[in-house]
């Protein structure tokens, strides 16, 4: 829920935090891997593999017993992914603006390769908002649910109930 707020983003340089498991067995998860947007890392795939697509990447591992990497790509808010399971374009990427409160709203897409992220932690910082005076707030912690800042100006900005969910 937003009061006083006009926009939440995300920053698209912060780094983000997920928790993800492997599509082939739900029991193998990895805990709150922090993925960083400013390093991206080319392909890994050996010369005998060379048939194999494998992008470039934010984050990569490989699961016990799987002899490919499982990746993650951040992909920007105007980018197409051109992965099957989105239909080439999917879901528009946006900030979240005053009148969708309340509502799920898209902020952050990622591109996934043999892992399926099930979790986002906001580790705190990672968000902005520009309040209903115009007054853009960086480095906004929502790490507990909540938000509140106080502008003698504007009045109170808030964000209550923050969650998320992966689709």
């Amino acid at each position: 829920d937003l009061e006083g707020v006009n926009t939440l983003s995300l920053n698209p340089t912060s780094n983000i935090c997920v928790s993800v498991r492997n599509p082939l067995s739900q029991e193998e998860k990895r805990e709150r891997i922090v993925v960083d947007p400013s390093e991206l890392h080319d392909a890994q795939v050996p010369a005998h593999e060379k048939h194999r697509s494998e992008h470039a990447s934010h984050f990569a591992m490989k699961w016990p017993d799987q002899q490919t990497r499982a990746t993650i790509r951040i992909v920007a808010t105007d980018e197409s992914t051109n992965n099957k399971n989105d239909g080439g374009g999917g879901v528009a990427v946006r900030e979240i603006q005053s009148q969708d409160s309340g509502e799920f709203v898209p902020i952050l897409k990622l591109d996934c390769d043999g892992l399926e992220p099930y979790e986002f932690h906001p580790l705190g910082g990672e968000f902005s908002i520009t309040n209903s005076g115009g007054v853009k707030v960086e480095s906004v912690d929502l790490s507990s649910g909540d938000w509140s800042d106080y502008d003698m100006s504007y009045g109170s900005s808030l964000v209550k109930n923050f969650h998320t969910k992966f689709e």
